[in-house]
């Protein structure tokens, strides 16, 4: 007899508890998975940023505008490639079909070429940049507010009064998973050159650079900000990744949350997995007490418990993960991405966080079953064997 045939014959010997068991952690897997995948997901552009690309935003504050002449100041600086800009224009369907969109007023002759994860038929480029009212929008942005090529389009902004007609000339597709596909982009100048964007006239929210060499990221981020140390409007210099997370820091109490709410579904878990194994242990008191008699020591009978408790967590663990699978990646990933895309352009749970759930499942099976593990091998022979329940 060895620990893991001695535990596994164990967990079947009171099926319905053990089943009940299994289901209750991987309903927690499940829901634990889920929250991980909603911050992965958050997090998926700052995660997968090109190490080519550092922003420059205002120095006070990433909704702060700087002067659009910053731009040439910009692509003179030595190592930097090219470089883009757009202003964030805050987009809303007058029609209700969806409720709130990314929406972009950019650098017609710069942005595709800076932001190449995006995939557009030249034919479409060339168009688009020949014509002011001219947008370009993501495939299931299209697919939303049900539009193609050629078709008239009016959109709305929380910051600029009024209706907003556009002719879509493009629909972009993603080169790279988490490439945001709700995107609303259109030509800056046009922006500008209406009355009704003269309060911000000439301005821009930030400025992406392509770079020749990534490992002088920070030398060249330094000497863009020392550039415009001296001027009215200081900027902010970072790496595409931290500029991501930026936008991020303004949800930030929302992600601490959900962690603190997945540390609870953890603990939960664990409380699940010891109630189960406190009863199994106190069920074969008489037991344990029967092979310490015949010459096991305590430290089988140790081996013995924790076995049994990481074999039902792990089994737990698993069924977890195939519910993980069917169900965030096979049915809610896809509904997320195609409701909610703007937010989550790609909603699967990554191998990490499967890798997490299946770890944490385990470890919860490992500690639950410590403090009984420990007092099954504390036990005298004598009171053990007294003991039949």
């Amino acid at each position: 007899m060895n620990l893991m045939t001695y535990a596994r014959r164990n967990i079947f010997r009171r099926r319905g508890r053990t089943i009940l068991t299994v289901l209750g952690v991987a309903l927690t897997i499940l829901i634990f998975s889920g929250m991980r995948t909603v911050v992965a997901a958050w997090e998926a552009g700052a995660e997968e940023a090109r190490a080519d690309r550092i922003a420059s935003r205002h120095k006070n504050s990433i909704v702060m505008l700087l002067p659009k002449r910053y731009v040439d100041d910009v692509r003179a600086v030595p190592g930097v490639d090219s470089a883009t800009y757009a202003v964030w224009f805050g987009s809303k369907d007058p029609k209700k079909r969806t409720e709130f969109f990314a929406g972009f007023a950019v650098d017609h002759e710069s942005w595709f070429q800076v932001m190449d994860e995006f995939e557009l038929a030249p034919a479409a480029l060339e168009e688009w940049k020949r014509t002011p009212n001219g947008a370009v929008l993501g495939d299931l942005l299209a697919k939303t507010l049900e539009v193609k090529v050629g078709d008239r389009v009016t959109i709305q902004s929380d910051i600029y009064p009024g209706d907003w007609e556009f002719v879509v000339k493009g629909i972009y597709k993603p080169l790279r998973k988490t490439a945001d596909r709700n995107s609303f982009i259109f030509r800056w100048d046009f922006l500008n050159n209406d009355p009704r964007g003269d309060v911000m006239r000439d301005q821009i929210g930030w400025v992406l650079s392509r770079i020749k060499d990534p490992t002088q990221s920070a030398a060249i981020s330094k000497q863009i900000d020392t550039m415009f140390d001296q001027r009215d409007d200081q900027t902010l210099t970072q790496s595409e990744r931290a500029f991501q997370l930026g936008w991020l820091g303004m949800f930030s109490s929302l992600l601490k949350a959900f962690d603190i709410v997945t540390l609870i579904i953890l603990l939960v878990m664990a409380l699940i997995l010891a109630n189960t194994i406190a009863m199994a242990v106190r069920e074969r008191t008489h037991e344990y007490g029967v092979l310490r008699a015949i010459g096991f020591q305590p430290g089988h009978i140790v081996g013995f418990v924790l076995g049994e408790a990481l074999l039902v967590g792990a089994l737990g663990g698993l069924v977890g993960i195939v519910f993980t699978v069917l169900l965030i990646n096979g049915v809610i990933g896809p509904a997320v991405e195609d409701g909610m895309g703007a937010w989550f352009p790609y909603f699967r749970a990554p191998f990490k966080v499967i890798a997490m759930a299946f770890g944490a499942a385990t470890l919860a099976g490992v500690l639950a079953g410590a403090y009984p593990a420990w007092q099954a091998s504390r036990r005298k022979v004598t009171d053990a064997l007294r003991r039949i329940d």
